[in-house]
């Protein structure tokens, strides 16, 4: 059977991919230069210099970690993944072949339905 991916979900697979592997510099080509990581109710962290240093510290901070994703949903532009391990969803904004908006929010059965995510319990 073939299965057709949205362009945007294969982008956000190629990010996850060098959280996983601590690909820093792939990470950064993911990135568009306007590119905003959002954790929770912080400050975004703006621009690709930014991240780039952010990412650093989480990869040097959490070197074992890896997202797991349950459920990948898109819809356009927008993508959203509901982590197996943790309470948590990853969603984000792609543009072109690049990432402009990486955001972690907290999971709940709300929030599941806001990007189409259905409640697996």
């Amino acid at each position: 059977m073939l299965v057709l991916v949205a362009p945007s979900i294969t982008v956000i697979v190629g990010f996850v991919d060098r959280v996983n592997h601590g690909d820093l510099p792939g990470l950064v080509e993911l990135m568009t230069g306007d590119h905003e990581l959002r954790v929770y109710d912080e400050p975004p962290v703006s621009g690709r210099a930014a991240n780039t240093a952010a990412w650093r510290g989480y990869f040097g901070s959490f070197p074992d970690y890896r997202i797991c994703p349950l459920r990948i949903a898109e819809a356009g532009d927008r993508v959203a993944e509901q982590e197996r391990l943790i309470p948590v969803i990853w969603t984000a904004e792609v543009a072109g072949d690049a990432v402009r908006v990486w955001a972690v929010l907290e999971d709940s059965p709300a929030r599941r339905r806001e990007p189409e995510l259905s409640d697996p319990r």
